[in-house]
């Protein structure tokens, strides 16, 4: 019975369980991550196992070898829509994020089974999703298990899974254009209409920059004092090839930041953004 019941209260250290008012730390303690991302959001609740002088992959997490990417219950990830995963297209909804890391490749695997505790109850025939990546190194060492997500655009972003010495990333890409699209036609008929956001993401896309110039152009005649518009303007004009255009807008920016809290930011932006065209130009000139 004495075995028994110090059986139990080692387990409840380990798991931080509140007994009879007894509140222990736990040793892979509980995250969650919520990430807005695109038009909804990415959740993430794992566990956080950390080193404590082991060695890790190849030895505390042997290779070849399922792994539940934490501590505890099974790591789960939830996607609020339609996403590509490494390529893979994957339905929004939740899954358990199982792995099995190598000494060259990982593999991941997205897996129906959000209730099973740790790889206890993994089955493949849950498999949602298989697909492998390269590990790389770390300079340093990261003593807890850390899962991040990094590299945030308005349609890309990086899954991180990061331990000991290695790191592996992953990258994700949503599948949200057409609803997007709908929404900014939507918009553009709306009392107050949002030029100046929608020429924002055409030129962080990369596309439709004819429309992101002229909506651009529109923002600015209903304030042409917005020096932020004007830096806007000089970037899409600098794409397009427009260089005169993109040089006045920039030398408008400055102008119309003078006085504000934003001042050094946009007079050290836009003059970067000047040389950068003059210097472009002379490049293309000395080859002629």
């Amino acid at each position: 019975m004495k075995k028994l019941i110090l059986s139990i209260f080692v387990l409840l250290s380990v798991f931080g369980v509140d007994a009879q008012g007894l509140k222990l730390p736990a040793l892979s303690p509980n995250a969650k991550i919520v990430q807005d991302f695109s038009l909804t959001n990415i959740e993430i609740n794992y566990s956080r196992p950390s080193m404590r002088n082991r060695k890790v992959f190849g030895d505390l997490v042997p290779y070849g070898s399922v792994w539940r990417t934490g501590a505890n219950a099974a790591t789960k990830i939830k996607f609020g829509e339609d996403i590509e995963i490494a390529g893979n297209k994957l339905k929004a909804g939740e899954y358990a994020l199982y792995t099995i890391p190598g000494k060259e490749n990982w593999e991941v695997i997205i897996n129906t089974g959000v209730g099973n505790w740790g790889a206890e109850g993994y089955s493949r025939e849950n498999d949602v999703l298989r697909f492998k990546v390269k590990p790389s190194a770390l300079l340093g060492e990261c003593q807890t298990f850390t899962i991040a997500i990094t590299d945030i655009t308005y349609t890309t972003c990086k899954l991180e899974l990061t331990w000991e010495k290695t790191k592996i990333s992953i990258p994700i890409k949503a599948k949200a254009e057409e609803t997007i699209n709908k929404n900014i036609d939507k918009a553009i008929y709306h009392p107050a209409i949002p030029y100046f956001q929608v020429a924002n993401y055409y030129f962080e896309n990369d596309t439709k920059l004819d429309i992101a110039a002229m909506y651009v152009d529109k923002a600015l005649e209903e304030d042409g004092s917005a020096f932020y518009m004007w830096y806007l303007k000089a970037r899409i004009e600098k794409k397009l090839g427009h260089e005169e255009k993109a040089i006045e807008a920039a030398r408008k920016s400055i102008e119309t930041a003078k006085g504000s809290a934003f001042e050094a930011d946009y007079i050290r932006n836009n003059n970067k953004l000047i040389d950068d065209i003059k210097k472009a130009s002379y490049k293309d000139h000395s080859k002629k």
